[in-house]
């Protein structure tokens, strides 16, 4: 018998998280990591008016792939951020809802240049 009314803890059920928590988390992570890569100079982190990064996650168990959308500056280095990005991702989500995170997906929506950013409004290339 138990102090939960006789039932053994693995009767009584189980806490699930939802998709949209856990893609709330990476985008709060990947965030994280943009501005941590713009503090220590190693890219541009987040653009001016670009918008914030997005995630879509697939939560299976006690696992979560997820995929992360999002806008970078340029020039930059690319890598790096996206790098930065993986790592912190699966660090939050695996400390806050305690999920392993076997997939990360970056994908790069958008690079913003100061060039096009200040004369050019209609979307112009940069050569």
């Amino acid at each position: 018998m138990t102090a939960a009314g006789g039932i053994e803890a693995a009767e009584r059920g189980a806490t699930t998280i939802a998709d949209r928590v856990v893609a709330k988390i990476a985008a709060q992570a990947a965030r994280e990591a943009l501005r941590g890569v713009r503090a220590h100079g190693r890219g541009m982190g987040l653009p001016e008016g670009g918008r914030p990064p997005h995630a879509m996650v697939v939560v299976h168990r006690n696992s979560a792939r997820v995929r992360i959308t999002l806008e970078l500056g340029y020039p930059s280095d690319i890598g790096t951020q996206c790098g930065a990005v993986r790592h912190q991702v699966v660090r939050r989500v695996m400390s806050l809802a305690g999920m392993e995170v076997p997939e990360v997906a970056v994908h790069v929506e958008r690079l913003h240049s100061p060039h096009t950013r200040d004369g050019d409004k209609g979307g112009g290339r940069v050569r």
